[in-house]
């Protein structure tokens, strides 16, 4: 710790003397003003001015990632130099040695992160004070929205104390990352306007004045900040200095834009006058104070429909928080028509019940009453209301006799419109069909709130009228949990005590409605209904997926989710009901648009078009990777139908396992494998294959299917669908190899293998008991590993097949090696090298060669080793694959090393390291760093030695179940070693098996 404070001092670091106390023991980052940093407890130069504006942008868009392309424009325009993205790989190796000295070469950190062609900084808990203002603020408006004012006033204030001046320090002042700074400048702007006006409304101006005063500075022609200046400061006492306030703004507005004072400056100017308490519109809202609308006559009705609010109401604390964020923009003084905001989700999701919540908390807010709506547009199309009958029942409750109501539409959107007109009113629209039959229901006046509730999200709305889209997922498990037990505890005969939430009965019940609060309300009311029903009994009958929706069947025909859902699926064209239908028969949670293409026979284009369309229905869901997903009740629901009228079912899940069988060969085939490759027989018309065709693309496809492989080989083992689950299972064994996913290699290999004798497949028996020998040899359980191999030699040897055989002798050298049978392993590398030459497989002989060279070092025969081991490390270079070389190199460095040679040793050690770390291979890394950890010891270099160690253990903590036993023992042995020479102190003993 001494030195690396000594080094941050030597490189300009200085202590922090100010307000912003960073956190001890920690990095902590300031964006919002100065750019600063520190690390425990130091301040530290950050460097350069365009490596600390590369910095400010990563703080500035914390969590989310930018391109070297985009960081290139940002930093240098159009005038980008040739050596821009080396500039900028530079500055991030340096900025991530000053954030962590003692981080190993290349590697990414804790904070600065590779992603994609770019990065990212990812900030820790309390890292970054913009991270903590935006958590504060959403405390602010959270408070809003439960009515605590006082709180909210005070979490607005703790977040603005974190602001000294404009953010970024000015480091991308004049070029094209101003718009970033400047968008994380109205925030504050936004903050300090809205901390105002509820400090003015609490009698407690003084509070913000100092941040008012700083925003003033930072937005001098920004009339709602100076107008809230000038507000708080009369309501403070200081009329002369509010006076003088307003009169330098009309000069800078008049001077600089031509203009006059607006209507917010020109009602904050006549408060300080007159010293009369604010008319505000939308308190805590946001927007500064604004003289109260014009009131139009006073309708000869003031309605007040709201539907009740639900008295079990829970949860939705960040919906309720960004639709009181929302609310706001009533105060801007600027709005020209009425706020919208559009919440949609799926059926059941609760978006009603959040409408209606929320319209209760601020139904006083709107002084000419609340309309509500019921569109119906969850019924049949021809049930559903229509927007000349909704503008009728909207006119008929301001007072107007059905009797003068004009009959066409354009006549009674006109009336309505000069109804509403400069009006307070807010407006509920629930179960809207689209934007058409929303947009003629429209109020004409700013002051009033629209909320609409849909299935679908009204993008219409949003684009023509302004409307804000609020998409609504299954509330959190612990609100679900609240949802239940609450309604639970209002039924007399029921009780659910600690024991049904101990025993998790309750939280597996939640899981199997996905959470869905439809759901969750239906069976916590059959719960209530029959009190000896035990909840044991309820969870049994939803785990069968196929009945699950026969659970909340109701026999009144009334709402529950498969008639939810099946509105739902009426509106879909059929080609998108079909792929809906198929989706269910998907092996894990999501499932790809070419998986879908390939089940239904389409082409990947027109499954896409049918995807969008069903997720625009949210009956599925995209994530990030490009998956699709269904909530669990919605496949249910898809099972049931693809169960009753999907008449092809067999042939779907054939096509569907060749899709996953022929785009795992083409990754397998990137990532070059040792094993011979079994080509598959050309797939059947209609499936389409995914083609990754970089290595990274390759890992990247196995990684966003590792869940999906080992059940498609299982699937294919049950049945008869063409696909022989031994070939499946052989193009996935490159990838679980590589990435230590040992558990499921030899799961899959052993159903790969059962199923093959079952069907009487001699040889793909022999590669499944190949596969198997492998992974066994990463167990450490040699004997089972000799037995299988010497079978698959037989079969492979009866049928001819060259290339297998050369696989199982060179399998053989390994374990013979291992057992310390250096002899026999040598007589079965000639015998597996002779089959590899003659079969012309290069990159069979590159590792059999280097396997030879490792026995002959074990044999002391170290000139010959040392000859083989670079001539596999030149032939692996030229091939320009580097899946070899970790392992070559580590041969070496055992020949260098029993020359005494040590130090060269090491190097090749730390040359395996970043091969090994280039090629993905966990299993590469974790081998590499242990043996770089020993070397190191005995070359007394405990530092280097106690990060390879910890190298190694991230690289086995990375693997599947942590690794192996024999792994374990390893890490363990090199942890006691460590510990005898240093005070350093590793994970125990426990932890690290």
């Amino acid at each position: 710790m001494e030195q690396e404070i000594a080094l941050s001092k030597s490189a300009g670091a200085r202590r922090a003397d100010d307000g912003a106390r960073p956190v001890s023991g920690s990095l902590r980052f300031q964006i919002l003003g100065p750019l600063r940093f520190w690390r425990d407890g130091v301040e530290v130069n950050a460097g350069p001015r365009q490596q600390c504006c590369l910095l400010a942008l990563l703080l500035a868009r914390a969590g989310r990632p930018i391109s070297v392309s985009n960081l290139t424009g940002l930093l240098w325009g159009e005038e980008a130099p040739a050596s821009a993205t080396n500039v900028i790989h530079k500055y991030v190796g340096t900025l991530r040695r000053l954030m962590e000295p003692s981080l190993p070469l290349r590697a990414s950190g804790s904070y600065l992160r590779r992603h994609g062609d770019g990065y990212l900084f990812a900030p820790g808990p309390g890292t970054l004070d913009l991270v903590t203002f935006r958590e504060l603020t959403g405390a602010a408006r959270a408070s809003l929205a439960v009515r605590d004012r006082d709180e909210a006033l005070d979490r607005y204030v703790e977040a603005l104390e974190l602001w000294r001046g404009p953010a970024g320090d000015s480091y991308a002042s004049g070029t094209a990352a101003t718009p970033i700074f400047a968008a994380l400048d109205r925030e504050f702007l936004a903050a300090c306007v809205s901390a105002a006006e509820l400090a003015v409304s609490l009698s407690r101006p003084a509070m913000v004045l100092h941040h008012l005063r700083l925003a003033a500075s930072i937005a001098p022609l920004n009339e709602p900040v100076q107008a809230s200046l000038i507000a708080a400061l009369g309501a403070a006492g200081h009329q002369a200095e509010a006076l003088e306030t307003f009169r330098t703004v009309r000069s800078r507005l008049a001077d600089d834009l031509g203009i006059d004072p607006g209507s917010a400056l020109e009602a904050a100017h006549r408060q300080v006058l007159t010293q009369t308490p604010p008319t505000v519109t939308g308190k805590g809202g946001g927007g500064g104070p604004r003289p109260s609308v014009r009131s139009s006559p006073v309708p000869l009705v003031r309605p007040a429909q709201l539907p009740p609010d639900l008295p079990a109401f829970v949860g939705r604390t960040a919906e309720l928080a960004t639709l009181a964020g929302l609310r706001g923009a009533l105060a801007d003084a600027e709005r020209t028509g009425p706020l919208i905001v559009a919440l949609d989700g799926m059926g059941g999701v609760g978006k009603s019940t959040l409408a209606a919540h929320f319209a209760h908390l601020v139904a006083r807010e709107f002084t000419d009453g609340q309309l509500y709506l019921d569109l119906r547009g969850d019924q049949a199309e021809t049930d559903s209301v229509s927007a000349t009958d909704a503008l009728g029942s909207l006119l008929s409750s301001q007072g107007f006799h059905m009797s003068s109501v004009p009959e066409t539409l354009a006549a009674r959107v006109g009336i309505y419109r000069s109804l509403t007109a400069g009006r307070s009113i807010l407006v509920l629209l629930d179960n809207a069909r689209d934007s058409a039959q929303v947009r003629a229901l429209l109020p004409n006046s700013p002051a009033c709130l629209v909320l609409v509730t849909s299935r679908k999200p009204l993008v219409e709305l949003a684009a023509l009228d302004g409307a804000h889209l609020l998409h609504l997922d299954p509330p959190d498990m612990p609100s679900a949990r609240e949802l239940v037990l609450r309604r639970l505890q209002h039924a007399p005969n029921r009780s659910v005590g600690a024991s049904a939430s101990s025993d998790g009965v309750l939280d597996e019940i939640i899981e199997l409605c996905g959470r869905l609060p439809l759901a969750l309300a239906i069976l916590a009311g059959r719960l209530s209904a029959r009190p000896r029903l035990a909840l044991a009994d309820v969870a049994a009958e939803l785990r069968d997926g196929t009945r699950r929706l026969a659970a909340f069947a109701s026999s009144q025909g009334g709402s529950d989710p498969r008639a939810a859902f099946a509105w739902s699926y009426r509106q879909l064209s059929p080609k998108a009901a079909r792929i809906f239908r198929l989706s269910s028969a998907a092996m894990a949670p999501g499932i790809s648009a070419e998986a879908l293409a390939s089940m239904s026979g389409t082409s990947p284009r027109s499954a896409r078009e049918m995807l969008r369309e069903l997720a625009d229905a949210a009956m599925l869901d995209e994530d990030d990777k490009g998956r699709f997903t269904s909530h669990v009740l919605i496949k249910a629901y898809a099972q049931e139908l693809f169960l009753a009228e999907e008449p092809d079912r067999d042939a779907a899940v054939c096509r569907l396992l060749q899709h996953y069988l022929h785009s795992s060969h083409h990754a397998a085939s990137v990532l070059a494998s040792m094993s011979p490759t079994v080509v598959p027989a050309p797939p059947p018309d209609g499936v389409v294959a995914e083609r990754p065709r970089a290595y990274d693309e390759a890992m990247r496809w196995f990684d966003d299917h590792r869940e999906v492989l080992p059940e498609a080989v299982r699937r294919a083992a049950e049945g008869a669908f063409g696909v022989a689950p031994w070939q499946l299972a052989l193009t996935v064994e490159p990838w679980l190899q590589l990435t230590g996913r040992f558990h499921d290699w030899q799961d899959m290999m052993r159903v790969a293998l059962r199923s093959a004798r079952d069907r009487g497949d001699e040889v793909g028996a022999a590669h499944a008991m190949r596969g198997l020998a492998d992974c066994c040899y990463h167990f450490a359980t040699y004997d089972e590993a000799i037995d299988l191999l010497s079978r698959a030699q037989r079969t492979f040897a009866e049928h001819g097949m060259i290339p297998e055989l050369g696989t199982v002798h060179a399998a053989l050298q390994r374990v013979h090696s291992q057992l310390g049978r250096h002899e026999r392993a040598l007589a079965e590398n000639e015998r597996a090298l002779s089959l590899y030459r003659a079969a012309g497989m290069e990159h069979g002989e590159i590792r059999t060669t280097a396997i030879r060279g490792l026995s002959l070092v074990r044999l002391g025969a170290l000139d010959e080793a040392m000859s083989c081991l670079t001539e596999a490390l030149a032939r692996s270079e030229k091939s320009e694959r580097r899946t070899d070389e970790p392992a070559i190199r580590i041969a070496i460095a055992e020949c260098l090393g029993a020359r005494g040679r040590r130090r060269q040793a090491r190097d090749q050690l730390e040359r395996a390291v970043d091969a090994a770390v280039e090629s993905q291979s966990r299993i590469g890394v974790f081998e590499a760093s242990a043996l770089l950890c020993a070397a190191l010891l005995d070359l007394d270099d405990v530092p280097g030695a106690c990060r390879a160690w910890r190298h190694a253990c991230d690289a086995m903590h990375a693997m599947q179940n942590g690794g192996t036993r024999t792994m374990r023992d390893e890490v363990c042995d090199l942890g006691d070693r460590l510990t005898h020479v240093t005070t350093f102190v590793p994970r125990s003993r426990d932890t690290q098996r």
